[in-house]
């Protein structure tokens, strides 16, 4: 049975969005430029990274495997470009807070960047400023059914366990993440995002000079970001 959101978009219209192509009836290659855009239509070049993109996602989509998280990622194709198995996206993607946000902070009248004790799911839907959404949204307009909604909320909060404890271990903070997901003979797979886009993490040692991933304007500021989740891999 075809997924409900999918009936009005095809796969050729999500594909020219989010620079993936078809790899055969099974697979689809996302490949990563060599820009950072983060909300707005002016992308920020930096030399291979790219290739960096494509390796910090290939990271965490391989330590997600290994606690059971089904995720959508089969390979490494080459430098720049990853292998999906063939999904429809689900419209809209799940924000994971474990700090407060401005929005947020303003709202309740707390302090920004303060730790939560519980964290936050938000729901999107779009890329501009006012894309938040609720539950009953996602059901009411056909984005999705109760039962998905039940199991990405689930996967969601096992993907902020796992993540949260592989940072703390190496004395960072995972402050945010955000999360899409897509349907394959209805099963339900995390197929974005670990890059500096979506992952923000920050040092847990105040004494540390911080990168702010908040405010990546600049090629240099992007890049030393980069570099930083890249370097992870490579700790134990």
């Amino acid at each position: 049975m075809a997924t409900t959101f999918n009936k009005n978009r095809t796969l050729y219209e999500e594909l020219q969005k989010k620079d993936l192509t078809i790899d055969s009836s099974e697979y689809l290659i996302q490949e990563y430029g060599d820009y950072f855009q983060d909300g707005s239509d002016k992308k920020i070049k930096s030399k291979n990274i790219g290739e960096k993109f494509s390796s910090i996602n290939a990271f965490f989509f391989d330590y997600l495997k290994e606690y059971h998280i089904p995720v959508a990622f089969v390979k490494n194709v080459d430098k720049n470009s990853l292998k999906f198995i063939k999904h429809n996206r689900f419209p809209f993607f799940v924000k994971i807070l474990n700090i407060t946000d401005r929005r947020t902070a303003k709202i309740f009248g707390d302090k920004e960047g303060k730790v939560l004790t519980l964290p936050l799911y938000e729901f999107h839907f779009g890329e501009g400023k006012d894309s938040l959404i609720s539950e009953s949204h996602l059901i009411s307009y056909n984005l999705c059914t109760n039962d998905d909604l039940r199991l990405i909320s689930r996967m969601c909060s096992k993907i902020n366990a796992v993540l949260k404890s592989f940072f703390e271990r190496r004395n960072l903070l995972f402050a945010e993440v955000s999360c899409t997901f897509g349907k394959s003979d209805e099963k339900i797979y995390l197929v974005d995002d670990f890059t500096p886009r979506s992952l923000k993490i920050l040092s847990l040692n105040s004494d540390d000079k911080q990168i702010d991933p908040y405010k990546l304007t600049t090629p240099v500021q992007v890049r030393n970001y980069t570099n930083q989740l890249y370097n992870l891999m490579s700790i134990q």
